[in-house]
């Protein structure tokens, strides 16, 4: 299985752009799927760069309702007409990083037909499930960061129900592909128990501190490779590699084969 960067913060050389957010390609054995679509239409530039052709994508995921994972979506439909695109049916509930930024996503796609809206656990095919988790305990809560939805007029703090996970179950390994981790990595870790593990960790806001050295112990503690990026953080993932033996970066243009 190949997966490429197409967006993210960093990036491997000064040809390829990036920007706040996610994008990744997947190829496996049967699909080629994309996961996220990041800010703008940055992915889309990055992969013709790359040579890919998003044109072949059969299956497409929104890991959770906001602009920075999902505000590439409408150019996405531009450019394939036939991909299914998987999202939870909490997404495109309104977001906000405090009172008054919105970070949700663009309302007026939420009615494509290519949509395909999913609940706590989804099959997309043998192999393939989307996983939200609500109802699985925390053993480990870091609080929303300041995030929050519009619920019934009221801002509250964001539980991120709209949040999944894609599980691909191949050649007898499990490999767990996150967004932002906003439940928590942790919790995400001990959920699944990957093989191995790529997404962001959602600590760049943590102080690099004995806490955070305790959160890296605890994810080396299992027979997971971790490959992390976007809201991980720099400084974060370079304290973390101190004390987790399989952590690698993943940057805009990077692939890698797992």
């Amino acid at each position: 299985m190949r997966i490429t960067t197409l967006a993210e913060n960093t990036s491997v050389s000064d040809n390829f752009g990036a920007e706040h957010g996610l994008s990744l390609y997947i190829e496996t054995d049967k699909h080629n799927i994309l996961f996220d679509m990041g800010q703008t239409e940055l992915f889309s530039e990055n992969a013709e760069k790359l040579g890919i052709d998003l044109k072949k994508t059969d299956i497409t995921v929104l890991s959770h309702g906001h602009y920075d994972h999902g505000g590439g979506l409408k150019k996405f439909l531009s450019i394939n007409d036939k991909a299914p695109v998987y999202i939870n049916r909490y997404a495109f509930e309104p977001h906000y990083n405090g009172k008054e930024k919105y970070i949700g996503l663009d309302i007026s796609l939420q009615d494509n037909e290519r949509i395909i809206f999913t609940d706590d656990f989804y099959e997309i095919g043998q192999g393939l499930t989307l996983n939200s988790c609500n109802d699985r305990p925390k053993n480990t809560e870091l609080g929303s960061f300041g995030l929050n939805m519009l619920i019934n007029d009221k801002l509250i703090p964001d539980d991120f129900r709209h949040e999944q996970y894609l599980l691909i179950e191949e050649n007898g390994r499990r490999i767990l592909i996150s967004g932002c981790s906003h439940k928590g990595i942790l919790n995400i870790a001990e959920w699944f128990k990957p093989d191995v593990l790529v997404g962001g960790f959602h600590f760049s806001k943590l102080p690099l501190d004995d806490t955070l050295k305790g959160y890296a112990e605890f994810l080396n503690g299992f027979d997971t490779k971790y490959y992390t990026c976007h809201c991980t953080g720099t400084e974060q993932f370079s304290f973390m590699k101190k004390y987790i033996e399989k952590l690698c970066y993943l940057s805009t243009g990077e692939s890698i084969i797992v």
